[in-house]
């Protein structure tokens, strides 16, 4: 009876434990380690953890993943080297940044003539835009990295976010998965660092995706920093690059 009880205790410990990161692939190994990767991105490379963490998103050869908000195309040119030329990358920036100095369109449309990444097309469109029918239920894999918090800010003009995340439910196919990855907040502090400190509450990602009619699929924990008390703006140059980062995969349901 005790044995029993154990297992059971054991079971249920393990179903509610935060997900460990995946063994990355071959194919995401030879994305990583790709020599035409430019030197502004491998630099990147010790802080970000691009192997593990695309191994945790399950993207694979021949999937189509949305990137939001590419930046100068990080992850967009490992995810075009996994998926390969079967597979589809969509660069996504929200039309309420396209007009930035930095040119956040210009930037992903460079991505698409870069060499080898023909399977990469920049988008753009607001960021509550409903997508079209034909994009219904085709995404395999949707990712945001450090910009989510962005999307309540004043810049956004006011841009509704869960109305983004239902759209992000609709594109992804049943069985898709959605990855957050943020800079943490304090516990308990919901949106209110979002502008100034340029971080957000893990909770409040939760709550917001999930009300989308997401589940919540686990967490990898390699992004984390238990020395950071969440209290500094994230360029402070004493955690600029070390702060704490929570990374959520949810995942829309198979119907």
């Amino acid at each position: 009876m005790k044995t029993a009880l154990f297992a059971m205790v054991t079971a249920a410990a393990l179903l509610s434990a935060p997900a460990l990161a995946q063994t990355p692939s071959p194919a995401i190994v030879a994305a990583v380690a790709d020599p035409t990767r430019p030197a502004k991105d491998t630099a990147q490379d010790a802080s970000r953890h691009p192997a593990e963490l695309v191994a945790f998103a399950h993207v694979k050869p021949g999937d189509t993943v949305t990137d939001v908000w590419p930046g100068g195309g990080y992850w967009s040119r490992i995810f075009s080297a996994v998926v390969g030329p079967k597979g589809k990358v969509y660069a996504y920036v929200p039309a309420e940044i396209a007009g930035f100095k930095s040119d956040p369109l210009g930037q992903a449309k460079a991505i698409t003539a870069e060499p080898g990444h023909a399977n990469v097309e920049a988008i753009s469109d607001p960021l509550a835009a409903p997508p079209p029918p034909e994009f219904h239920d085709k995404t395999d894999v949707i990712w945001t990295f450090e910009n989510y918090h962005d999307f309540h800010d004043s810049f956004m003009k006011g841009a509704d976010v869960d109305a983004f995340n239902r759209a992000a439910f609709t594109l992804l196919k049943p069985g898709g998965y959605y990855i957050v990855a943020d800079q943490a907040a304090a516990a308990g502090s919901g949106l209110k660092n979002t502008e100034d400190l340029h971080r957000i509450d893990p909770a409040a990602v939760k709550a917001e995706v999930e009300k989308a009619g997401f589940v919540f699929d686990g967490e990898t924990k390699v992004l984390a920093n238990p020395a950071d008390d969440h209290t500094l703006k994230i360029f402070d140059p004493t955690i600029k690059g070390k702060t704490d980062r929570f990374v959520f995969r949810f995942r829309k349901p198979a119907k």
